[in-house]
């Protein structure tokens, strides 16, 4: 009877372990398509806690800027996040989200650069909003 239970404790527990890996941001499930200078590369993405990501912000003085606009494209089609810098470009694994919302006259478009955010902010067409999410970023390799 006991081995049976043991059995069937450890079945259990393995169900469990393969469901929260199945769901886990870590690894492939936390993969998604990012710009970077008007190239599109696949980024390994997972937020971070958010007690750390104060602290995160307070301490470390090179978290670089990933862009998002949670508002979308027009037609309902997602705004691909542009990052700032990929690896031998000033690279930290951490990331700053900065919220791009497009200034009412403007229709909403993919920008694919930090040069680009930086040129439609200085336009009047956007406006950044820091958040204080911190995310682990690390550039895969590029969108194939």
């Amino acid at each position: 009877m006991k081995k049976h239970h043991l059995s069937l404790v450890l079945f259990t527990l393995l169900g469990l372990g393969t469901v929260a890996l199945a769901s886990s941001p870590n690894g492939s499930s936390g993969q998604m398509p990012a710009y970077y200078d008007a190239k599109l590369f696949t980024i390994n993405f997972k937020l971070m806690a958010a007690n750390a990501d104060v602290e995160l912000l307070r301490h470390n003085h090179s978290i670089n800027t990933i862009y998002m606009s949670d508002n979308g494209l027009p037609n309902n089609q997602p705004f691909i996040s542009v990052l700032d810098a990929i690896q031998g470009d000033g690279f930290n694994p951490l990331w700053q989200e900065v919220q791009i919302v497009f200034n009412d006259g403007f229709t909403p478009r993919q920008l694919t650069s930090d040069n680009d955010i930086a040129a439609a902010a200085a336009s009047g067409e956007i406006t950044l909003f820091p958040t204080t999410e911190v995310y682990r970023c690390s550039v895969v390799g590029p969108k194939k």
